[in-house]
């Protein structure tokens, strides 16, 4: 193969039931310059000879998993196999739409100093049907979005969906690529830690599906409520800590952060049936004041998170 220009890394365990739809999606892109970067973490479904019978039809390099054994080891793992100049982190159960990587490619070429692509993902149920888009409160293409106003509006949730993206290698690697000691928020993490790097673009067309399912990792790992936001703090604080902006702005981006994490975490309370605290939230959203709602309401798309999930729930 000659050089790839994009690395698609690809964390797997059992995904049978939509791995084929999901390798599909790359195949359909028509593109011999890429390679595909698996690794599977002991499935024991059919997964790996899923894979084994796309190596004919992808450059697909089949690694074990780390020792650690968790979704952003092994993603980091494949991260330092790659060989091209952006990479892309495509889960199990999520789609690129036709002609993704001609649109991201042909913008790669035109604004070579832009670090950070992004665009909008339909959510889909588990029968890939789409339930409503999900977009980023960002300037559209061709605007080239600075590292303060990114972190402004991504501190308070993380509205990047994880097959919404494109990335130069060399800047997930200078930062380290993904935090191993967070397990749900590795990629809010990472995409803040990119973001501080500026030179980031949205193209506001969707180019890919962003799958819900009962049986998603995304759903798995929100089980322990308490960790699950005790991790969302974490990641909060670190990059709030980092963020060299006045203290006016940190102090009331970091008020309505925490706001959003309480949500958040209430969600998975209700998707696990855990009792919530409504009157709390009421009250804190209330304090928040008319500047920071709008802030809440924009940044985080609570609208388009929740109500896809409620819809998908109305179809089961």
């Amino acid at each position: 193969m000659i050089q790839p220009w994009l690395s698609v890394l690809i964390p797997t365990y059992n995904g049978e039931a939509y791995l084929g739809l999901t390798l599909d999606s790359i195949v359909i892109q028509n593109d011999p310059e890429i390679e595909c970067i698996i690794v599977d973490d002991r499935s024991t479904d059919s997964t790996r000879s899923i894979i084994e019978s796309y190596t004919n039809r992808l450059s697909i390099k089949l690694l074990p998993p780390s020792d650690l054994g968790n979704w952003p080891a092994n993603t980091n793992q494949a991260l330092n196999e790659a060989k091209g100049d952006y990479i892309c982190i495509l889960h199990q159960d999520d789609i690129w739409l036709p002609d993704r990587l001609n649109i991201l490619k042909d913008l790669s070429t035109k604004h070579p100093n832009t670090n950070f692509f992004l665009h909008p993902s339909w959510f889909i149920d588990s029968k890939g049907e789409q339930l409503l888009l999900w977009r980023c409160p960002l300037p559209d293409y061709p605007a080239l979005i600075d590292a303060d106003y990114m972190m402004e509006r991504l501190l308070i949730q993380n509205f990047i969906s994880m097959p919404g993206h494109m990335v130069k290698r060399e800047i997930v690697l200078e930062v380290g690529g993904l935090d191993t000691t967070f397990l749900y928020p590795a990629d809010w993490d990472l995409w803040l830690k990119i973001s501080a790097f500026g030179n980031i673009m949205y193209y506001p067309k969707p180019l890919s599906e962003y799958r819900l399912h009962q049986v998603s990792q995304t759903v798995v790992r929100t089980k322990r409520s308490q960790d699950y936001q005790e991790q969302l703090d974490r990641v909060l604080e670190k990059n709030l800590n980092l963020w060299n902006i006045d203290k006016k702005t940190k102090t009331s981006t970091k008020k309505i952060a925490r706001f959003s994490i309480d949500v958040n975490t209430a969600l998975a309370g209700i998707l696990h049936k855990n009792k919530i605290n409504y009157l709390k939230l009421i009250l804190s959203f209330f304090s928040l004041g008319p500047f920071g709602w709008h802030r809440y309401l924009r940044d985080s798309r609570i609208w388009e998170r929740f109500y896809a999930r409620f819809k998908m729930g109305l179809g089961r």
